[in-house]
């Protein structure tokens, strides 16, 4: 057993992290020093960070798990979850903790909605052709969950085509209506709203609440509201928001490690009959319940909840005081980075969370999916420097040929954790510059595709 370690009513709990001091940079480091050496690591919003703090306490329960399993079983992993489950409920304000459940991951949630979605219209609640609208900047996966849910079980899907970069929720909202317009054509209902809180890539915060209001007076029947970098990335209250479902990472922004979600049901008849796609002993006793038992597994992951609020709480100001700090890095270390090649941001700091797209010089000659790609791997192998890079429009060749090299066409999306240095940002701003003095562009680096 650890001697920094000792149990709670339920597991572990960390002596380490239950210091009253504030914490310091050097503790910060010591915290996150299981990262890689002498890599600049600015890409937090793909995969998150866990602290060492937390880590050891996960170890404490998988070893809780294999040195016991019946007790485990019977006698902690429940109560345990209860305890996780309150905690989110409390930080995101749901009305019930029953609202709440623990499942891997957003990809994970958005499949539960999906599938009741589905359902629908197998069963004829929905019928043939009743259409479900999705932001254009969806997630890959959710696109693909939506063509597997609904397309296939009759529903018509109807992109929203963001702008970008963009300049204020205005854009946004109109661009909506539009489409929601188009999907209530001919007398059409909409039956599903999906909506991001934070698209991924690009990154822009999205007008969640208001998008939601929307839905709501064109009688839209339900709406999910993606927001996988959302908690400890931008203030969550699902009550204020209004949307039945919501569902956010708690591995990317929150600090738990990989992989936990949680998934929020608004209490109606919406929410009435939801399952886990994985059918278990538990099955028909409310999603929380069924997702807190889907068959023997690590369920680690979605215990650590109380450890990490006790190391967000050696933070001044705790999760709020992180977001704000982090938020308010991330602009200064984009406007930076922008300021020395001559671009610009993708959209103004309002539209921002603690990720940041700032635009890369034209001369670097992304134009496309694959250009990003190999100019991403380039920064990675040969520079040390983790970050995704976004092609803004796919250009075809006689559009290439026609182009200017001062046209921003490739965009960095920069994080910013608490573990980021000033000097993260300026490796990136070298390695890029780098490149432009050695006359290379995205199509010409030393890579293999």
């Amino acid at each position: 057993m650890d001697p920094h370690r000792e149990n709670g009513a339920h597991g572990p709990v960390s002596k380490k992290a239950r210091r009253s001091s504030s914490i310091t940079f050097e503790e910060i480091q010591e915290e996150f020093s299981h990262h890689e050496r002498n890599v600049a690591r600015i890409n937090n919003g793909s995969f998150g960070s866990c602290p060492g703090s937390v880590l050891a306490a996960q170890r404490e329960w998988q070893m809780l798990f294999l040195s016991q399993p019946d007790d485990f079983y019977f006698n902690r992993l429940q109560p345990a979850l209860l305890e996780s489950r309150s905690v989110i409920k409390s930080i995101i304000n749901a009305a019930d903790v029953d609202e709440v459940s623990l499942v891997d991951n957003a990809t994970t949630a958005a499949a539960i909605v999906l599938q009741k979605v589905s359902w629908a219209f197998s069963e004829g609640t929905f019928s043939r052709g009743d259409a479900v609208l999705m932001l254009h900047y969806a997630y890959g996966a959710v696109k693909k969950s939506i063509q597997a849910y609904v397309s296939r079980a009759g529903g018509h899907v109807i992109e929203v085509p963001l702008p970008f970069p963009v300049s204020s929720d205005a854009e946004i909202i109109d661009e909506f209506k539009k489409a929601l317009s188009l999907g209530k054509a001919g007398g059409r209902k909409v039956r599903l709203a999906v909506i991001d809180h934070i698209t991924s890539m690009p990154s822009v915060v999205i007008p969640v609440k208001e998008l939601t209001r929307i839905c709501r007076e064109e009688g839209v029947d339900q709406v999910f509201v993606d927001a996988a970098h959302a908690i400890g990335n931008v203030k969550i209250d699902v009550q204020d928001i209004g949307a039945d479902f919501y569902t956010s990472n708690l591995h990317k922004w929150f600090f738990c490690p990989p992989s936990v979600a949680f998934l929020y049901c608004r209490k109606s008849q919406v929410s009435d009959d939801m399952h886990h796609p994985v059918v278990s002993h538990e099955y028909g006793n409310g999603l929380a319940i069924e997702s807190g038992w889907i068959g023997t597994r690590d369920y680690s992951a979605q215990l650590v909840v109380p450890e990490v609020i006790r190391f967000i709480n050696r933070f001044e100001g705790g999760i709020e005081g992180i977001r704000c700090r982090n938020h308010k890095k991330v602009i200064e270390m984009g406007k930076m980075l922008a300021l020395s090649w001559g671009t610009r941001l993708g959209s103004p700091p309002e539209m921002c969370s603690s990720m940041v797209m700032v635009g890369l010089p034209g001369c670097l000659k992304v134009y496309n999916d694959k250009d990003a790609l190999r100019l991403r791997k380039y920064l990675r192998e040969f520079h040390n420097v983790e970050v995704p890079i976004y092609c803004c429009k796919q250009l075809t060749d006689g559009e290439v040929e026609r182009i200017s090299s001062s046209v921003i066409t490739g965009y960095a999306r920069i994080s910013y954790q608490v573990y980021n240095v000033v000097e993260d940002y300026e490796r990136l701003k070298k390695a890029i510059d780098d490149i432009i003095t050695g006359e290379f562009h995205a199509r010409l680096l030393p890579v293999t595709d």
